[in-house]
């Protein structure tokens, strides 16, 4: 009987043992495999575009939905650093520098054509080269007329719209634009000139730190990046064709409601309530068109990405999931 009972006890314990061991090597495939799974590489590459060398990052599984991200002045795909790890977890994300921007070609303003019209096509020719058919963008400041544009040109391609202090109505317009709008009705080389601060230090620093209630949470390569590309030569003359051509995305607004209203596009509204440039009412605004729109308001300002990456990234991790194929 004892004999018996020892042999039990040994099967019991082996089998206790053995069971411990699957657990844990199951455990631990399941470890590795989320691990795999959220631990997506950022590739940084180059493609030739319409003879320009457009540098672009890239991350996440080539075989999931897509999201373009678009950057806005004066900054480049670089604002995007904390966004893309949270996104490329689940989905496929392209982050293209424009020309004049980051890490793309900046040819000479006289034989390069800086209008916004120009850099749609050169986005338009940049997602047909890489095959992208069907995506969500995410538009910010510059980023957002360049979107709106391809948005209107291929509704069949986009999935969802997000807008981060992405602009698309009068409302949205501050004061910070009067200097601007007076260049816009007398493009005269006086005015051209009065706006040659704009490209400065202060004012890049401006737009990082304006409305920030902990200006520690803003990285200092950030402002410090773009400045340096910023100081190029002959840069100044490129920032200054693109602000005076912005005229043209102000004229375009009724036909980006109108293709809102028409193709009623899912859109997320993320924006820094604290912008300086773009207010909280251009966010509303998209409301008239959009009634379904999803907006939330974030206590920070016009590089909202900056300190609450984390946050809009949830919010545009769990929009995408809504998202048509």
């Amino acid at each position: 009987m004892k004999t018996i009972s020892r042999q039990l006890i040994a099967s019991l314990s082996l089998g206790l043992v053995m069971s411990n061991m699957a657990m844990a090597q199951s455990k631990q495939k399941l470890t590795l495999n989320n691990h795999i799974m959220e631990n997506h590489p950022i590739h940084y590459r180059n493609i030739k575009v319409n003879n320009l060398n457009l540098f672009y990052r890239e991350a996440g599984p080539a075989d999931a939905p897509a999201i373009l991200l678009l950057h806005g002045y004066p900054t480049s795909s670089h604002m995007f650093r904390n966004l893309i790890p949270i996104l490329s977890k689940k989905y496929h994300v392209i982050a293209p520098d424009l020309p004049g921007f980051g890490y793309s070609d900046a040819p000479d303003h006289q034989q390069f054509s800086y209008t916004f019209d120009h850099l749609a096509e050169t986005v338009q020719a940049f997602i047909d080269q890489l095959g992208m058919k069907r995506f969500a963008v995410y538009i910010f400041d510059y980023g957002a007329p360049v979107g709106l544009r391809l948005a209107m040109n291929n509704p069949e391609k986009i999935t969802g719209i997000v807008s981060q202090n992405g602009n698309a109505y009068e409302e949205g317009l501050s004061k910070e634009w009067n200097p601007i709008q007076k260049y816009w009705k007398d493009p005269s080389q006086a005015n051209r000139l009065a706006l040659k601060d704009f490209v400065s230090k202060e004012a890049t620093v401006f737009q990082y730190l304006h409305g920030v209630s902990d200006p520690s949470l803003i990285a200092p390569e950030s402002y410090t990046l773009d400045q340096k590309f910023l100081d190029r030569p002959g840069n100044i003359e490129i920032q200054l064709d693109l602000v005076r051509d912005y005229r043209t995305n102000v004229a375009l607004y009724p036909k980006f409601h109108e293709y809102f209203r028409k193709h009623q596009p899912k859109v997320l509204l993320v924006w820094g309530n604290k912008d300086p440039y773009f207010l909280p009412a251009g966010a509303e605004a998209y409301k008239k068109d959009l009634p379904d729109a999803k907006l939330k308001f974030f206590d920070t300002g016009h590089f909202a990405l900056e300190t609450n990456a984390e946050e809009i990234g949830a919010e545009i991790f769990q929009f995408m999931g809504t998202l048509p194929q």
